[in-house]
């Protein structure tokens, strides 16, 4: 740490611990406590310069400001909120990159869909997010910001968090389970309230297993992949990178998953209107799935402007859904939140930048 605060690399502090705060202000030629009270103001008063942490001596911050150490905070761009209250933030970086994250409420919680990557290489054909490609990964701080801003915009503490926004988290696995750890230890958000969500990403679920024991010494998340179709065909039509890994390689994988940590996990299969709503294809899911201690979270898609795909009708959907539960497969349906906002991941950065 000390090395990237005198070796002309900018320190960030957002996302560290709270040992590493106190480490880094020894380091610094101060007494521990003041990593404490740094650590105090960014997880619990959302600080975002480092002058504004008054409570730290003025020589000391002006000496972290000569040297380039930032808070890791981002600037809110844009606001929407929905009619059921769903509140969607566009944030920027210093480099003028933008990162969407939701605020999703109900009476007894809070979710924040949080970004990974800004854009996304997987390319799925029903995504917004990947009609631009992939810009970057985005860092510790960039990602643990987004529940923090959602909780000072919502004027609310987040309970839960899914990694169900822009981006493929597995291909940024390390930031990822750098943000769950401060999001875990720092946010007091538990580990079982927060998912990640992956496309599947050829033999990284048997490496996120070890890395997650290794950096947090439990895997308690939730593991939800995307599937999408119940056959490897009609999979790689939606999604270009499954001709890289097979449907059948990909469960393989969960269940190595699930040896090595012992969680279940869940498939996501977005329902498109008259392409993978039928009931053969809940027949060929159930199928495919069973004998698999998993459960199956049905998605209605969220229309995006310019796409050929259609949201399937309440009757598919119910068909859909009773056909998978009379075939023994734990399963159920999310409600679509914030859909007169524009909710679905990339939407309100493409619709930005085209108004750019």
């Amino acid at each position: 740490m000390s090395s990237s605060l005198y070796g002309g690399d900018k320190l960030v502090l957002l996302g560290l611990s709270v040992s590493e705060l106190e480490a880094f202000a020894v380091a610094s030629g101060q007494p521990a406590f003041r990593g404490r009270q740094i650590y105090d103001w960014l997880y619990t008063k959302g600080v975002k310069n480092v002058d504004s942490i008054t409570v730290l001596p003025k020589t000391w911050r002006t000496f972290l400001l000569e040297k380039g150490v930032q808070v890791g905070r981002l600037q809110e761009v844009r606001r929407l909120v929905a009619l059921d209250e769903t509140t969607k933030l566009l944030l920027g970086t210093k480099e003028g990159d933008n990162i969407e994250t939701v605020g999703i409420p109900t009476r007894d919680r809070l979710t924040v869909c949080v970004s990974s990557q800004i854009g996304c290489s997987m390319g799925c054909h029903f995504c917004a997010t990947g009609k631009g490609g992939l810009l970057r990964s985005l860092a510790t701080n960039e990602i643990v910001d987004q529940v923090i801003s959602v909780r000072e915009a919502m004027d609310r503490r987040p309970s839960h968090v899914v990694f169900m926004g822009m981006g493929e988290p597995l291909l940024n696995v390390e930031a990822v389970l750098s943000a769950i750890r401060c999001f875990n230890h720092d946010l007091g958000i538990g580990q079982r309230r927060i998912t990640i969500s992956t496309v599947g990403v050829l033999d990284m679920l048997p490496k996120l297993a070890e890395l997650s024991l290794e950096r947090l010494g439990r895997a308690q998340f939730t593991l939800a992949v995307s599937l999408h179709a119940p056959n490897q065909k009609l999979r790689e039509q939606l999604i270009p990178t499954a001709r890289q890994y097979h449907i059948d390689t990909l469960l393989n994988d969960c269940r190595h998953y699930f040896s090595i940590t012992g969680r279940r996990v869940s498939f996501e299969y977005i329902l498109l209107g008259g392409l993978n709503d039928h009931i053969d294809h809940a027949e060929e899911l159930a199928k495919l799935v069973g004998g698999f201690q998993s459960h199956i979270n049905l998605i209605a898609y969220n229309p995006i402007e310019g796409e050929q795909f259609k949201r399937p009708t309440s009757t598919r959907i119910k068909a859909f859904q009773r056909t998978l539960e009379r075939r023994g497969v734990a399963v159920s349906f999310r409600v679509s939140r914030g859909i007169d906002q524009n909710a679905a991941c990339g939407q309100l950065r493409r619709q930005h930048a085209d108004s750019g």
